[in-house]
């Protein structure tokens, strides 16, 4: 089996493990966490076998601007930058969609920070509305690789949807 296949049977086995709404509604739930547990060391198999791309630039870039919080960073973004993505990696986020019972992984995965009580606005966490063109500014130079290339207008458009807290939308 190719790494390319390890690494994307990986992330359909995390999102299918995920229990974070059992450990939320039950916090002494041991199978959920024991779930959550696996699901996260999954996780960071992946991340370690894998590049990163816009998802992580945009979270470094709005977090050491902003001084924002990380894992809320991460979690406020990522619908959004799944969204960027979509038309670019549309069975890869076809797949996650199907393994989270959703037909669109983007607000599939808003719906579920809602149900946890995750931030869904980078305004919540402390963004200021005047700060989303220069974090676009900085995000697209020098960019990571990533599925779709990076267009300035396109990542004011991601970041001004993520400050407001709107529904992610495929580019």
């Amino acid at each position: 089996m190719a790494a390319q296949e390890i690494t994307r049977d990986h992330i359909v086995d995390v999102l299918r493990k995920e229990g974070l709404p059992d450990v939320m509604a039950q916090p002494d739930n041991i199978d959920a966490r024991s779930r959550c547990l696996y699901g996260a060391w999954l996780a960071g198999s992946v991340l370690g076998a894998t590049s990163v791309a816009l998802h992580h630039k945009l979270c470094h870039t709005v977090g050491a601007l902003f001084d924002l919080p990380h894992a809320e960073t991460h979690a406020v973004l990522l619908p959004h930058t799944i969204a960027y993505n979509t038309p670019a990696a549309r069975d890869a986020i076809g797949r996650a969609a199907k393994a989270l019972g959703v037909p669109d992984a983007a607000n599939g995965l808003l719906d579920l920070s809602a149900r946890l009580g995750a931030p869904r606005s980078l305004a919540e966490i402390g963004m200021p509305e005047d700060g989303i063109a220069r974090a676009a500014e900085l995000a697209t130079k020098n960019p990571y690789w990533n599925p779709r290339s990076i267009e300035a207008s396109g990542i004011r458009d991601l970041l001004a949807r993520a400050w407001s807290g709107a529904r992610p939308q495929a580019g």
